[in-house]
């Protein structure tokens, strides 16, 4: 972005270590935390398009901070169709998800793995928590 005194805040690439996280099936589109700009929390936007190998993340662990996922549907005649079907497990729990949805999880709760079953459009799948720089703690 131009150099000015707020330019700084609009960030149109994902830091170069998340920029290699390009895949056959997804694509890093988003990643800001303080190491790109000062003071800004942890957000990660990634595209995926069709069904990945194994989860994603694979492994259960938890986090010292609340944090949000999102799952958002590309159909714009209906905005809660996801367009596929994804298995998102909660403290144990397996659930289902098969349309639009943001899903709260607080600090210390386990979750993951998260598996794509079925992609049949691009499925925007985001994260962010009120933490700097994200950091997980796997349970074994």
């Amino acid at each position: 972005m131009a150099e000015s005194k707020y330019g700084k805040f609009i960030v149109t690439r994902p830091k170069a270590a998340m920029a290699q996280r390009k895949t056959d099936f997804s694509k890093l589109s988003m990643y800001i935390d303080e190491e790109v700009v000062p003071g800004a929390y942890y957000f990660m936007g990634n595209w995926i398009f069709k069904v990945p190998p194994g989860g994603a993340p694979p492994e259960e662990h938890d986090h010292d901070f609340d944090e949000y996922l999102g799952f958002l549907g590309t159909n714009p005649d209906d905005v809660f169709d996801l367009g596929g079907e994804i298995e998102v497990w909660l403290g144990g729990e397996k659930h289902i998800i098969t349309e639009t949805c943001a899903i709260f999880i607080p600090a210390g709760l386990k979750h993951a793995p998260i598996y794509f079953r079925r992609v049949d459009r691009p499925i925007w799948y985001f994260a962010t928590g009120l933490t700097s720089l994200y950091k997980k703690e796997i349970k074994k």
